[in-house]
């Protein structure tokens, strides 16, 4: 098998089995097991290493604002339409059951401007496009400008006020991370950019341990994993980590925790993707931005329905919007487009200009 195909088989099933993370992280009852604290220790940076992975740096003049123009196409335009669709219907209930006070749709219509933290409920994770729209845009400009040493200052630089700003949240505001991190203004979360562009640089930088984790690696991922585990259930450290909310507890192990799962999780699906088919994981991640972003609002229209743990939520929260983006695509016009299959021509190189 060439690499490339080799490569989108073991890369999808790792995303598709991430998407099956987030939506059992949004899971609203109790679990007898912190599973939720460990999905969140490493599934919104896989995310972010996983596309850094994939990160091509644009050296070519001109270039630039194609690639801006593609990434706005493949994220943005879905991020519009699904919290257009959303609201629309969310409005109608509330129409319909009566409320029409007009300044709770002003409130609530500003908040999804804002969006990012301030956006709750059906629109949990949203944040998340918009960040990795603006990560992209940002590294897109230091690797066109800058000298990888001088990548790797500002890296650190951004690591560090990212850390300062969840410090100040986390203890000089206090109280809990959401709310905390909700009296930081910012739109679109755009702050929490100077998070994730270090996962995704890592993604980038360490492209070659990725594309094939080495039993070596393995290893490493599954000792800094369990020792992180041990320690956490043994009440030696209490470690959380949301993006989102600004929740970053530990500036050492914001890096070694993530990266070993992560390391885990990508060496693991490499293995099994040699083995196994991950077919059914592939046909998740085929409708992952769909999964994302109508898993939650899935939820809030059926638990006045059905009652269900969290299998029946997790398997709702994957086979509704899975359906309803196979609707989209095939009777929406312009549907692939509506869930960023937004695909270019190839751009023609200009001819040399004779005089």
């Amino acid at each position: 098998m060439s690499m490339s195909k080799k490569r989108l088989t073991w890369v999808d099933g790792a995303k598709g089995f991430l998407m099956i993370l987030v939506v059992i992280g949004h899971y609203p009852g109790q679990l007898d097991f912190p599973l939720v604290k460990y999905i969140y220790w490493f599934h919104m940076p896989a995310f972010f290493i996983l596309s850094g992975m994939f990160f091509k740096p644009v050296i070519e003049k001109g270039l630039m604002k194609h690639m801006i123009h593609k990434r706005f196409m493949q994220l943005i335009v879905p991020y519009l339409f699904f919290l257009g669709s959303i609201t629309l219907i969310r409005y109608g209930i509330e129409l319909s059951s009566g409320n029409i006070d007009l300044s709770w749709y002003v409130n609530d219509f500003w908040t999804l401007v804002v969006g990012g933290r301030f956006a709750r409920g059906a629109y949990g994770v949203f944040w998340f496009v918009t960040t990795l729209f603006f990560t992209y845009l940002f590294f897109l400009w230091m690797t066109k400008y800058f000298s990888r040493t001088k990548q790797i200052i500002i890296l650190a630089i951004s690591y560090s006020i990212a850390h300062y700003e969840s410090f100040f949240a986390m203890s000089v505001i206090g109280g809990k991370p959401d709310i905390a991190s909700q009296t930081v203004p910012m739109i679109w979360n755009i702050d929490v950019v100077l998070m994730a562009v270090v996962y995704f640089a890592l993604g980038y930088y360490m492209k070659d341990i990725w594309t094939n984790v080495s039993m070596r690696w393995l290893i490493v991922g599954l000792i800094g994993s369990v020792t992180a585990i041990s320690l956490d259930m043994n009440h030696a450290i209490d470690y959380h980590l949301s993006m989102k909310f600004l929740r970053y507890d530990h500036f050492f192990l914001d890096l070694i925790i993530p990266l070993s799962f992560t390391l885990v999780l990508v060496g693991i699906f490499q293995l099994i993707a040699a083995q196994l088919s991950v077919k059914w994981l592939q046909k998740i991640e085929k409708h992952s931005l769909t999964i994302m972003y109508l898993h939650i609002f899935t939820d809030i229209l059926l638990n006045d329905y059905f009652t269900y743990g969290i299998v029946g939520f997790t398997a709702f929260g994957l086979v509704v919007p899975i359906i309803f983006s196979i609707i989209i695509q095939r009777f929406l016009p312009y549907g692939k487009l509506l869930l960023g299959g937004f695909s270019q021509k190839k751009i023609p190189t200009k001819p040399a200009v004779t005089h």
